[in-house]
This record gives structure tokens, sequence and C-alpha cells, in this order.
């Protein structure tokens, strides 16, 4: 999530922004909102749900998702989004640049969701191992409380409470 989140940001998460749930099951009670494109989400990672992933949401249920030459189509039109960056580099994802760059249409099922890191070269998301059920999301993350630069061993003072920005909350995301 480079840029937006940095390693060593510690965030809160709203767990009820999406509904109620019981606790220790994958069941929400009492449905409040769903997940927006846009709205950076925490999940079980699919692949070893012991595991939390954050990511992006970028298509909903029954959209259909594109990627062409590095540009994200949602329902055959370009996605504009001002937080993504490309960094080409000797990472693992630097083998596959072939699925990475270019992949779908896929559609997503209903009561799933497409999502993608901001740093769209170094990212693992459903590309590489599919889409997030909703009764997978623990939440939206929406503010930063700790941030530790382990480099420096120093607190980044200047990102402490500062509120991450989910633009389909905000109206910045078309």
């Amino acid at each position: 999530m480079i840029p937006t989140l940095k390693i060593g940001d510690h965030i809160l998460v709203n767990k009820f922004i999406y509904g109620i749930r019981l606790p220790y099951f994958d069941v929400v009670l009492v449905p409040v909102t769903r997940p927006k494109r846009g709205d950076i989400i925490v999940f079980k990672y699919p692949k070893d749900e012991e595991k939390d992933f954050i990511k992006r949401v970028i298509g909903m249920p029954g959209d259909t998702v594109e990627i062409r030459n590095k540009d994200v189509y949602v329902n055959g039109q370009l996605l504009k989004e001002n937080y993504v960056i490309h960094q080409d580099g000797e990472g693992p994802l630097a083998r596959i640049v072939p699925e990475r760059d270019n992949f779908g249409p896929i559609s997503v099922p209903i009561d799933a969701y497409f999502v993608m890191g901001d740093n769209r070269d170094q990212s693992l998301d459903s590309r590489f191992w599919g889409f997030v059920s909703f009764n997978k999301i623990k939440g939206m993350a929406f503010i930063i409380y700790w941030s530790w630069d382990g480099l420096d061993r120093w607190v980044r003072w200047d990102r402490l409470g500062k509120l991450i920005q989910n633009p389909s909350r905000s109206g910045l995301l078309n």
C-alpha cells in the first residue's frame, strides 16, 4: 500500500462500518453498509486466513475488471486513481509482468470484491489470489495512530493521527 501506508505504520480499523459481526465467525448479524470502490479494507488473506491483509477495493460485486498496460478499467471505463504508483523492480512480481500488467477481463462475483495495492508493481493482490468475500472483510482502515521508521529507529511524528484517505467516502474517486 506504499505510498498511502508505509512500513511501520500502525492503523486503526473501523470494524463496525460494514456491519456488526458474530465474534470468531464470518457472519454479519446486523448489516450497516458495504465496501465502496476506493475503500482501504482489512481482510483475512484468502491463502492463509490467520493473516490480515490490507488493500484498496477496485472491483465491486458484478463489476468487470480489466488491466491493460497497467491501466485499470472497471466496466470499460478507465479508473482515475491519483494514489497509485508504479515501481518496477527486482522483486518476485517483476518476473510475472504479463499477468500483473495485463489482466482480465474478469467479472467480480456477487458478495465478493477485487482488491489491489497502491504500489501496483509490488502488490500481491486479487490479480494473483482472486477475490475477497464480503464475510472475510474485517473493516475499513481510517487512521494512523503510530508510525515507526525501522531504518532510523525513530517516530514519524508527521504521520501520527493522519487520516487514511478513502476517496469513495470523500467524493475523490470517479
